[in-house]
């Protein structure tokens, strides 16, 4: 939706809401949006009430912060290298964006997340409603310990954040499929969510998370979220503050612009010393089962190949992703990387691939964002599956799946690719004529 001049405006003229989007500013990076004109420069910082206005008078409808605390943010920028970013990283929050597009269930799991970190002592939680569908969990760097295993915390992220999000999310796996069967049958949550039976129950069991993510697949450097009192363009609404006991009774209405109270703030509030400590280690100790890099044919078994598999055995999804894409890029990039990493891409060629593709984008990716996604796979080493061709926000929401014959047998992209450049080969070896001897 379009948000009015006059309604911006008046909502930003407040003293209280430019204080507090102020307040929430300290020590981030900050990126102003201008509506569907997309991000202002970046690197930008917010010092002053008064700047809050001016960008409005300039047609700013909403303002973003990095999940990321910086001594001193205007450093920053695109070509910095892994090294240079952890000199400036004076440490991060922990940001968990719940994302669902039915907000009764993004707040049972909104409301478990709180109890989770409750249960490993964590008591300093600040929550905010995204202004559209869900919430924003935080705990401030404050609460976490200064090392974990030997490594300064400051220099755990993204992998911190994601380790973190991971652990939580097995941990209220089951009670949070038990909360929401009680809430609503399993017909009815596939209809809301808009998923088939199929797509949520796998093995025989409803699958959660299927329905809902807890957003930290593309978290990478410099990622941003939406600040408090800030506009969700999409709404019309306010992402505002509210108290984690308050959760399950959130109504939106309270979001409305003429409705918010600014008695509230996000992230404000001292921890006690070493508080996440327990959360942090056994997040770290934590491994999430993830799904194996093993192909299967008929009668064989391929593993991760040794060398790239060409553009020209990509599945069609992955074809048309490469074309450019209008909505959706983020998480084609998040295919994208870890479909190439598992056919065998080295990062290089692969981030100058991505580059081609994302200036085919009308509307391009940050390159931050590029650059922090191939970067991470690169420190981790690990080789992940892309999403199963099942998925269906992956790829039927994205309308880029467009399966060919060959489809029919595949589970997953890497398998196309894989298999299709085996079934070439074989069939270029059975068309060479035999020698006469």
């Amino acid at each position: 939706m379009s948000i009015h001049l006059s309604t911006l405006l008046k909502f930003y003229k407040r003293e209280d809401v430019c204080k507090a989007i102020i307040q929430a500013a300290e020590d981030k990076e900050v990126a102003i949006k201008f509506g569907d004109k997309g991000f202002g420069k970046r690197p930008d910082v917010l010092k002053y009430p008064k700047d809050v206005l001016e960008f409005a008078k300039k047609g700013a409808t909403s303002f973003h912060c990095s999940e990321e605390l910086w001594v001193n943010p205007l450093q920053l920028g695109p070509a910095l290298k892994r090294k240079d970013m952890d000199e400036l990283r004076k440490g991060w929050d922990l940001v968990l964006d719940i994302d669902c597009p039915v907000l009764e269930y993004s707040q049972i799991a909104s409301d478990l997340l709180v109890q989770a970190l409750k249960y490993h002592g964590v008591n300093t939680v600040s929550i905010k409603f995204s202004g559209n569908h869900g919430f924003h969990i935080a705990v401030p760097f404050g609460a976490f310990p200064r090392t974990v295993h030997g490594k300064p915390t400051r220099l755990l992220f993204p992998e911190g954040p994601r380790k973190i999000a991971a652990y939580l999310g097995e941990m209220i796996k089951p009670h949070f499929a038990k909360k929401l069967l009680e809430y609503e049958k399993l017909d009815q949550i596939c209809k809301r969510a808009g998923k088939s039976f199929k797509e949520v129950v796998k093995n025989g069991k409803f699958d959660p998370f299927l329905v809902l993510q807890i957003d930290t697949v593309l978290i990478a450097t410099r990622h941003l979220y939406r600040m408090p009192y800030a506009f969700n363009e999409k709404s019309g609404l306010i992402s505002i503050p509210i108290k984690p006991e308050d959760i399950l009774k959130f109504d939106k209405v309270q979001a409305m612009p003429k409705n918010v109270k600014v008695d509230l703030h996000f992230l404000d509030v001292k921890p006690a010393p070493n508080e996440a400590k327990k959360l942090i280690i056994q997040a770290f100790d934590f491994e999430v089962k993830e799904e194996k890099i093993k192909v299967k044919g008929k009668n064989e078994e391929f593993t991760c190949p040794e060398n790239a598999v060409p553009e020209k055995y990509f599945p069609p999804c992955i074809k048309c992703i490469l074309k450019g894409l209008q909505d959706g890029k983020k998480r084609s990039l998040f295919v994208l990387v870890n479909f190439l990493t598992s056919c065998g891409w080295e990062y290089d060629k692969m981030e100058e691939l991505l580059e081609a593709w994302n200036k085919k984008n009308p509307e391009e990716l940050r390159e931050v964002i590029i650059k922090g996604q191939v970067r991470y796979h690169k420190a981790n080493k690990k080789k992940i599956l892309p999403p199963n061709c099942s998925n269906k926000s992956y790829y039927q929401d994205m309308h880029i799946c467009c399966p060919d014959n060959f489809c029919q047998k595949i589970r997953n992209p890497v398998n196309y690719a894989i298999l299709k450049q085996k079934l070439v080969y074989l069939t270029k070896e059975k068309k060479k004529p035999k020698k006469v001897k």
